[in-house]
């Protein structure tokens, strides 16, 4: 697990040129860029179909309008804590998931770095149907290709747009993220302005929502930024030590709650206007026939953007697992399995839905993993001792008893005890589901798990990795 240092010219970030940094430390002279970036970065990543979807779907769990547009925009303000998790990367040089091994042990923080892997190419592959799908029928519009050959085209295509970007590395990535958010956000504008003037702003809702409608909504909208929390410092660690708080979560929060909150909110206006059970079908109906191959286009480069980024952590955390490959070649790995993924979910139909299954009931691990990082990374005031996150055996600072911190593990059974209790998915309903009037309060896992990790940690004896 030891973490091999770049320092020589070719370990430069440039665009264009493969990145030969992983999860090492990135030396102060190769630190580059601003916090900035950062807005462009997540403004970019989440210009994505998957909000509009989402908005959607509040209004079927029996939201109105304004109640739904309410727990869109709630729910963008969770870029507040995605955005300042990557001051962690700042100080540190490194990735996410290298920095919570100090919550949790370096062998402690195995676990959840394969669930974390899991859910980055189960997001990848969905977002890659989603692409390949869009493409399909684009070619299919322009009389190219149908059926089975158009599918096939598609999905190498979706795949070598996402995967040459995320090969090359942060650099290109960041450049893609910005370039690529240009174009995309006039084409979201223009369908927001198509959607939102026809929105029944006055219509009551069908059903009343009552607690469960209210908090599906809410895990539905907050499961996206939520699976960002393993990602921040990994878009971070090339910036300057001297780069500040203020201006990492403004920069990052602002990119994340635009581009979210605006499709959301499309999302919404156009359930009040349609049947959005088909949510691709559904929003086409609303638009003008000579803007539907803009908008296939859209839902195209939505799903790139955001399968960049999930594809590039990915690699990372293949190494954090202990896995001696370079960054390179792991990209190269779990593109192949995002590939495979991609073909068993547009052949497989069944494959699709057990997949989505899957990912929603990961958020029982993944909310409380999500608190005990914040809360760790809030007692620290993100300083670590950089040495020990990087050594895989006792003589390293976060190794604590037999490789597992005590509290960090407590902490996150806790949280993932009363999420299971509480969760209301496809494949599990907890027992204190319907005492609780069918509400679902997965998320709140990870409020347990980062206020039960900081009663344990601060009254643990041993803090000396902790900064006075």
């Amino acid at each position: 697990m030891n973490d091999a240092v770049v320092t020589d010219e070719a370990g430069r970030d440039e665009v264009f040129k493969v990145e030969t940094h992983g999860i090492d430390p990135i030396p102060d002279g190769e630190r580059h860029g601003s916090a900035r970036d950062l807005f462009w970065l997540w403004f970019g990543s989440n210009l994505t179909f998957t909000y509009v979807i989402n908005g959607a779907l509040a209004v079927a769990f029996g939201l109105t309008f304004w109640q739904a547009t309410a727990v869109v925009v709630a729910s963008g303000l969770t870029f507040l804590a995605i955005s300042a998790a990557g001051l962690s990367g700042v100080r540190t040089g490194t990735a996410t998931l290298v920095i919570s091994r100090a919550a949790f042990g370096v062998r402690g923080n195995l676990p959840a770095g394969v669930l974390n892997w899991l859910v980055g190419i189960g997001y990848t592959i969905l977002n890659t149907v989603v692409g390949t799908l869009a493409l399909e029928v684009f070619l299919g519009d322009l009389g190219l290709l149908h059926g089975t050959p158009a599918r096939a085209v598609a999905l190498a295509v979706t795949l070598a747009l996402t995967f040459v970007i995320a090969l090359w590395g942060h650099a290109t990535v960041q450049f893609a993220e910005r370039w690529m958010a240009y174009v995309l956000a006039v084409g979201f504008g223009a369908l927001l302005a198509f959607l939102l003037p026809g929105a029944d702003t006055s219509a009551p809702a069908a059903v009343v929502p009552g607690a469960s409608g209210w908090s599906l909504a809410f895990v539905i909208m907050l499961a996206a930024p939520f699976s960002y929390l393993p990602m921040p410092a990994d878009y971070t660690r090339y910036l300057p030590r001297t780069t500040s708080l203020r201006s990492i979560t403004w920069y990052g929060a602002l990119g994340g709650f635009v581009s979210s909150v605006a499709l959301g909110i499309a999302g919404v206006a156009a359930a009040t206007q349609t049947d959005m059970t088909d949510a691709v079908a559904g929003t086409e109906e609303l638009l003008p026939g000579w803007f539907q191959p803009v908008f296939l286009a859209l839902v195209l480069g939505g799903s790139v953007t955001n399968s960049i980024i999930t594809l590039y952590s990915s690699s990372l955390n293949l190494q954090v697992l202990g896995i001696p490959w370079s960054r390179a070649k792991a990209i190269v790995v779990s593109a192949a399995i995002t590939g495979l993924g991609s073909l068993a979910a547009l052949f497989l139909t069944d494959f699709t839905t057990a997949l989505t299954s899957f990912l929603s009931l990961l958020i029982i691990v993944f909310a409380p993993w999500g608190g005990v990082f914040l809360a760790d990374m809030l007692l620290r005031r993100c300083r670590y001792d950089d040495h020990a996150l990087h050594s895989a055996g006792p003589e390293g600072g976060y190794w604590y008893r037999s490789g597992y911190h005590p509290a960090g593990m407590a902490a996150l059974l806790a949280g993932i005890v009363f999420a299971a209790l509480t969760c209301d998915s496809e494949l599990w309903t907890g027992p204190l589901v319907a005492p609780l009037g069918g509400a679902d309060l997965t998320l709140l896992g990870a409020v347990v798990s980062g206020l039960t990790y900081w009663a344990l940690f601060r009254g643990a004896s041993d803090r000396s990795t902790v900064a006075a």
